[in-house]
């Protein structure tokens, strides 16, 4: 399962993140994003309310059940091994962090999933890599950062980077030239406002504007 999901990021090169949307909202949001043409979705937890955790964990059980293997579900801001295992338990494929934790990547690496931990400097990056991460999410990509991409990447062409914060419809193609093999894309993308007010076909349309841009980009 995990060299399918490895596959899969890095032929469709966009994780859409959810945040801050509870099970309903998500699940609807899910659905527009697939009609986009996206079918990797993180869902995060939010770090400030761990009682919210098991909500969470639900939140990405309920899209995997609504959209089967239509889509790959994964879990967000996973700082610690018990969340690991929670977001495991609800079917994630693959683990997001803000950070590099080699006992977040080990317990990611021992359930079977894929790991991706983020981190900012070269040494930062290596220590992900050689810690058994599969993709390093390169975060936060701020101010001129697909210039840093392609500094970063050109020594470390073995590590599979993808470019996280600040990417939007006009910039995402940009990482990629600079050698990042995906992105991830939040607020840009999975905007709350749109969703609260049912007006889901607008994700549904910058679902299909992302997809177009990296689509060119790949030709």
């Amino acid at each position: 399962m995990r060299d399918v999901v490895i596959k899969e990021i890095c032929k469709q090169k966009i994780i859409a993140i959810v945040r801050g949307l509870n099970r309903e909202e998500a699940v609807a949001a899910a659905k527009a994003l697939y009609e986009g043409g996206i079918t990797l979705v993180e869902v995060t937890f939010n770090q400030k309310a761990p009682e919210t955790f098991t909500e969470t964990a639900k939140t990405i059980q309920a899209i995997k059940e609504e959209m089967g293997d239509k889509m790959l579900v994964g879990a967000g801001t996973v700082t610690s091994p018990t969340l690991v295992m929670l977001a495991a338990d609800a079917g994630a494929a693959y683990i997001i962090s803000p950070d590099t934790d080699p006992a977040v990547i080990q317990k990611t690496k021992e359930l079977g999933l894929v790991s991706i931990p983020g981190a900012y400097t070269p040494s930062e990056a290596k220590r992900a890599h050689n810690a058994g991460a599969d993709f390093v999410k390169l975060f936060p990509c701020v101010g001129d950062a697909a210039a840093y991409v392609k500094a970063v990447c050109g020594p470390l062409n073995h590590i599979r980077f993808l470019a996280v914060g600040g990417v939007d419809s006009n910039n995402a193609a940009s990482f990629l030239a600079a050698g990042a093999v995906g992105v991830g894309v939040g607020g840009n993308l999975v905007n709350k406002e749109w969703i609260k007010a049912g007006s889901c076909e607008k994700i549904c349309a910058m679902a299909k504007e992302y997809r177009s841009k990296l689509n060119s980009e790949e030709k």
